[in-house]
């Protein structure tokens, strides 16, 4: 199995209740549609001491199910709608267990 970690600190434009509830409503309802992601959860609420502003998630069922994930037309159409319009930089961490 896979986790896939990703951090983003959004653009302070955007960095908005009403952008992060539609960036998690949409990442989560991935959930189902792509084939091999177990667990997906996105948390847009960071306490103060945090320096990023969301946090995603995921676990896949293996390496190639990450690959698979990657280039899902779900997922793409979701990343370049929802998130990589909002977002000034990104993190990932990915790593089986």
């Amino acid at each position: 199995m896979v986790k896939h970690i990703i951090l983003w600190k959004l653009k302070d434009e955007f960095n908005t209740d009403e952008i992060k509830i539609e960036m998690k409503n949409s990442l989560e309802g991935l959930l189902g549609k792509v084939p091999g992601l177990i667990e997906m959860k996105v948390e847009i609420n960071p306490l103060p001491s945090s320096n990023v502003d969301v946090m995603l998630y995921s676990v896949l069922e293996s390496a190639d199910a990450l690959k698979g994930y990657a280039t899902h037309p779900a997922h793409v159409l979701v990343a370049d709608t929802k998130v990589r319009p909002y977002t000034k930089e990104r993190s990932c961490i990915d790593f089986e267990f």
